[in-house]
């Protein structure tokens, strides 16, 4: 949930593409702020900035193909923290032509208007208002607690069930504006962002995916998410798990062959994944309930070379008695590759055959798909 506060997730840089550029301006007003204030502009991990006059601003640039920006808005001109810090901001599309942003107030509270593509992602905007709602009271219950009553397990549990819901909701409404406009670029770029509410499934966004017009399809991004659809589908339900061997701390070599014959859960992680670390614990409570059942875990690590001494100290620390490999490439871990890992904590269940029977189970959840396989 905090990453989907913090803003859009910027497309990649560096897409090589054969299309003509297009050029495009993002002029506004805000209030009547003059220098040192400045705007700048985020879109490709490019940025680009203008001083203030009057509250008057003018950016000018090109872009390929239509993409998603963001712009922020710094009284003082430093841009501090930038993309990722907080601050008055507001989500926006480059097109061909002209955007305009105006308000009275704030950036945030600023009304866009443009072309097409920007008309669609305000239609997204409303059908997502509902749900915004629902994150400002949270947020405002939080602020009112005190911070002793933040940290009682009680109001966390509380807290988590709230914030799972509303991720659930916000994804079930932009899987709603996909389906109904498979010719928009918001559409691709939306389904792209899926995984940060929860880890992409292929039978969840394949069909989107594959309900897109071709010419999104075969756009760099589209080609880009592609590949993605396909790797997915490779570890989609019912698929053979995809066979891999990686190194335990001491450097003894273990294959997911090794586990035929069992269930084995393969349990994705970092040292440096605050949420991995919170899970840990259920996690032994299942693997203790269930171990001797022919059932396993297979912890896989996606630290690197600079931090696998915090990764062997993790895994003292919260006392892991299941087997840990990694080959310490971080995200480029070949296993997280193979299975198609777009965030961590994410898991897979493997059944005795070595088909995928499961993914993505966690809390008490795991427990229960454990038992219905195990017991039954």
């Amino acid at each position: 949930m905090k990453k989907l506060l913090l803003g859009i997730l910027l497309p990649m840089a560096g897409w090589a593409t054969a299309q003509t550029p297009v050029a495009f301006t993002v002029k506004g007003k805000i209030g009547n702020l003059n220098a040192p204030a400045k705007i700048y502009l985020f879109r490709n991990g490019q940025i680009d900035s203008a001083t203030l006059k009057n509250g008057a601003f003018e950016l000018k640039g090109s872009t390929d193909i239509p993409v998603q920006a963001s712009l922020l808005l710094r009284p003082n001109g430093k841009l501090g923290t930038g993309m990722y810090g907080q601050g008055d901001r507001k989500n926006l599309y480059l097109e061909a032509g002209q955007v305009l942003v105006t308000s009275p107030v704030s950036l945030e509270a600023a009304k866009v208007t443009g072309g097409p593509i920007t008309a669609d992602y305000q239609r997204l905007e409303a059908m997502l208002q509902p749900t915004d709602a629902k994150v400002k009271a949270q947020a405002a219950v939080y602020e009112k607690v005190s911070e002793e009553e933040r940290n009682t397990p009680a109001f966390k549990a509380r807290s988590e069930a709230q914030w799972a819901s509303i991720n659930k909701e916000y994804a079930e409404r932009k899987r709603d504006f996909i389906r109904s406009n498979p010719n928009s670029w918001v559409s691709l770029y939306e389904l792209m962002q899926l995984n940060m509410l929860a880890p992409p499934e292929y039978t969840v966004v394949g069909p989107l995916y594959e309900a897109l017009s071709p010419a999104l399809k075969n756009s760099p991004p589209g080609r880009m998410y592609g590949d993605l659809v396909k790797g997915l589908k490779a570890v989609a339900i019912g698929a053979q798990a995809p066979a891999f061997t990686q190194t335990t701390p001491d450097g003894k070599s273990v294959s997911l062959a090794d586990y035929r014959g069992k269930y084995v859960l393969i349990d994705f992680w970092a040292s440096w994944c605050g949420p991995c670390r919170q899970e840990t614990p259920a996690l032994t409570k299942v693997y203790n309930e269930f171990k001797g059942q022919k059932f396993d875990v297979l912890g896989v690590s996606l630290d690197n070379e600079k931090t696998r001494e915090k990764w062997v100290q993790a895994i003292q620390d919260d006392k892991m008695a299941w087997s840990q490999v990694s080959d310490l490439r971080g995200w480029q871990n070949e296993a997280a590759r193979l299975y198609g890992v777009q965030g961590i904590p994410q898991n897979f269940l493997v059944d005795p055959d070595g088909k995928i029977v499961a993914s993505g189970l966690h809390g008490d959840e795991l427990a229960t798909t454990l038992a219905r396989f195990i017991r039954k």
